[in-house]
């Protein structure tokens, strides 16, 4: 196959993984080479310490990689796994073991991102998470007159707020629309993956509140949250909220089918309710099609 032939001349290994995986050489074409020629750029560049996007080799761009992650790490690992056989005895029968999920970059918090898990693979830099929340209580101080801000997930681990309420919504008009409540801070969800959430240890403290859409993954993600915060309450994810709002049912595109280990028996009914159909065909009642009286009435506000 001249595209194995091709790889072979990049390097002499990367015959051999074309030999093993053939349909997908095929599928990618003329990227293999490029994969190839990233996978070779870091065997010359162990830890590079930069960003994707200063990555200069011809043809490559950050999305390029985005796109090709697990085929760069595959030849990566076949040219990594070369040099350590190199190391010990030929007759040690040893074959490394890489992890697919590194566990750190430099030093600093595990990667929880397919993005991150790459960059902390090669030793790539990678944009911090960050955390947007609004102060809905006009009477404490922040920053000035700012009340709407975006730290990183870091910086916001850190926070010291004379707050007991922590209400977290994944609709951003929600977000935007929510009164002003005492000693309560708002905070936009970014839909499945809370790690973000993860080090603030000060929420501990505070009554946590998800308000996510009814449906499947709504569930999904408040199971999620739990795992950081296992004493977040739900609001408007109820069988109630759902009925009253039948008008505004809509499809959901593709259902859970996930086993969830962390709702509560009311609200793993509902889970196991909207996954098989109990309410009709994939139903799904998203949360800014909830009536905004209703909403406050639930919140309090």
């Amino acid at each position: 196959m001249e595209l194995a032939g091709s790889l072979g001349s990049l390097h002499s290994l990367f015959r051999g993984w074309a030999l093993k995986r053939p349909l997908k050489l095929l599928e990618l074409g003329a990227d293999a080479l490029t994969a190839a020629r990233v996978a070779l750029w870091l065997e010359d560049n162990p830890e590079p310490g930069i960003y994707v996007r200063q990555l200069s080799v011809p043809g490559v761009h950050t999305k390029f990689v985005e796109n090709h992650r697990a085929v760069i790490s595959e030849l990566a690992m076949v040219l990594r796994a070369d040099s350590v056989r190199a190391e010990i005895e030929p007759d040690d029968g040893f074959l490394p073991d890489f992890p697919a999920e590194p566990g750190s970059l430099l030093g600093l918090t595990p990667a929880r991102t397919p993005a991150a898990r790459f960059a902390a693979a090669h030793g790539f830099l990678h944009p911090p998470e960050l955390v947007r929340f609004r102060l809905l209580d006009p009477a404490v101080p922040l920053l000035g007159r700012a009340r709407d801000l975006t730290l990183t997930a870091e910086a916001f681990s850190t926070l010291s707020l004379p707050v007991t309420k922590v209400l977290i919504t994944e609709n951003l008009v929600n977000f935007l629309a929510l009164p002003d409540r005492q000693d309560t801070l708002a905070v936009y969800g970014g839909g499945y993956g809370f790690s973000s959430l993860r080090d603030a240890g000060w929420l501990r403290d505070c009554e946590v509140l998800y308000w996510g859409d009814l449906d499947t993954h709504g569930f999904g993600i408040l199971d999620q949250l739990r795992a950081v915060h296992p004493h977040v309450v739900s609001v408007m994810m109820d069988e109630a909220t759902l009925l009253a709002h039948r008008d505004a049912w809509v499809t959901e595109p593709s259902p859970s089918k996930a086993s969830l280990s962390r709702l509560t028996p009311d609200e793993s009914a509902m889970y196991e309710g909207l996954r098989n159909d109990a309410y009709g065909t994939a139903v799904r009642l998203e949360q800014e099609l909830i009536r905004w009286d209703w909403a406050l009435g639930r919140l309090g506000g």
